[in-house]
Order: C-alpha cells, then structure tokens, then sequence
C-alpha cells in the first residue's frame, strides 16, 4: 500500500512540476500575419525577452523573398528581395536593408539550427510596420515597398562627425556604448540647452570643452566599422535613453563636475551616463 501511495504521489508531483512549464509554452505562441495572410511553419514564432521572434527563411517567404541564402563562415543571411539586399547577421542587435541600419535591443538568434530574429527589425527590413495585439498576435501592413536608401536617408555630415566623436570616444568600449555616446550627443542636439547640429554640439564651448577629443585631435582619425555603424543606427532614431546628456571614465577623469552634479543613469564599459 505505501509502495503504491508513493508511486502516485510520484506522478502526482510530476504532474504539477510539469504544468507550469506547458502553460509556459502556450502563452509563449504567437501568430504572425503579413497583409491577413498567415505566417504558416514548424518553425513557430515565439516570444523572448519580451520581444517576438520570427524565423527569418518562414517570414521572409511570406514577404515574397527572391532567394536567400547563408555563409556559415560568417554566420550571415543575405536575402534579395524587390531589388534590395538584406543582410543578417546571427548575434547582431542590428541588420541591414538597402544600406539601411535597424536595430533592436535583442539579438538575432540561432534557434534549433535556424535563424530567428525581432519581428520589428524584418519589417523594417521590407518598410512595413507591425502592429501587437494582446491576444498574442502580430500583424504586419506590408506596402510592397523598400526602405529609402542609405545614401538618401543619411546626412553624410552628421554621419562624418557623429562617428569620428564616437570612435574617439569610445572605440574601445563594447557596441552598446557606442551607441550611447551617440545617444549622448543626438540628445544633446534636441535640447535646449545645447546647439542644434551634431557638428556644433560636439565643437561646443560655451561652457568650456565639452569633448576632449576636439582638443587632442582624436576626432579626426578615421573611426572603425562598428562607430560608423553606430552612428548610422543613432541617425535611425534609436536610442537606449533619449534624456542622457553626459557621459564620464570615472577611472580615469580629471574632472568630477558631471558625477557630482549630474543624476546617475547607467554603465556600459568604463563609461559611466547622467541625465
């Protein structure tokens, strides 16, 4: 008898162990739509982080993709699509689209062998936008269209100076806080407190230097892939804080004005940011 209590007992909290995990499972399903027309795989759509993932071959089909193909070497998609190419990089927080650079706070990921990526950034990718309903499903209005060119979209002076500023910067420092001294000084330009181009807002001295390396002579080295990039990624309006201003090494300033009178935001790196 306690051999066969226990043996039910045993199931039973295998039962309830397990429950969780498949009701996990349901919420974590989504159903991705592209015009009404649904995304149709065994490669299913799923959330992560907060964020919903879509297999990259699945969507771009149902885009109407011409061919895509992949170099293991550099773990790289590249699809022809409407006579763009698009460019997908397995770990990258960003992709690109006819010379086009769109980022997400998540990365591209490798799911069971295939390519997974932010829905936001593909309909990016094919100038579309999508919509989250709270029933779990994403619908995406696609216009047929292609994202503006990057030669067309970018202001090459801002481009010029916003990456030679970031290199200088922080060349050294991990992607993220590129992005956000790029951040620091497009935030700056909308301000009211500071000038109004990314050009005047990095010479700025009104209240003394504002940017070492405009003194040193840093900016003017040529900055490497990934602070152009950045730059690009911050012209396309994305922002890991819109409101920070300043930024400081703590290790090694000789000047503490920003730390003492600043509110604290965050670290990246050896860079500490203020509001």
């Amino acid at each position: 008898m306690k051999k066969r209590f226990a043996l039910i007992l045993c199931f039973t909290l295998a039962f309830l162990m397990l429950a969780p995990a498949s009701q996990a499972t349901a919420y974590n399903k989504v159903d991705v739509y592209i015009n009404g027309t649904k995304l149709q795989t065994n490669d299913s759509p799923r959330i992560i982080n907060n964020t919903t993932y879509v297999p990259l071959r699945a969507i771009c089909e149902l885009f109407g993709a011409d061919s895509i193909s992949w170099d293991q070497k550099t773990k790289t998609a590249t699809i022809y699509a409407r006579g763009i190419s698009i460019y997908i990089t397995e770990g990258n927080t960003y992709i690109v689209s006819n010379g086009r650079y769109f980022a997400s706070n998540e990365p591209v990921r490798n799911i069971n062998d295939r390519l997974y990526l932010p829905v936001r950034l593909i309909a990016s990718a094919f100038a579309s936008s999508a919509e989250w309903s709270p029933d779990y499903t994403v619908r995406i209005s696609d216009s047929g269209q292609v994202p503006v060119s990057g030669d067309e979209y970018y202001n090459q002076t801002d481009v010029y100076w916003l990456s030679r500023i970031i290199n200088s910067e922080s060349g050294a420092e991990p992607f993220k806080g590129k992005i956000a001294v790029g951040n620091v000084v497009l935030n700056r330009v909308n301000s009211s407190l500071f000038p109004n181009t990314v050009y005047e807002v990095i010479f700025d001295k009104k209240y003394g230097t504002q940017f070492s390396p405009t003194v040193i002579g840093t900016i003017y080295k040529e900055p490497n892939n990934d602070s152009v990039i950045a730059a690009k990624i911050c012209l396309e309006g994305y922002s890991l804080n819109n409101k920070i201003l300043y930024f400081m090494n703590p290790d090694i300033a000789t000047n503490n004005w920003i730390s003492q009178n600043r509110p604290y935001a965050f670290r990246i790196g050896n860079h500490t940011f203020y509001y």
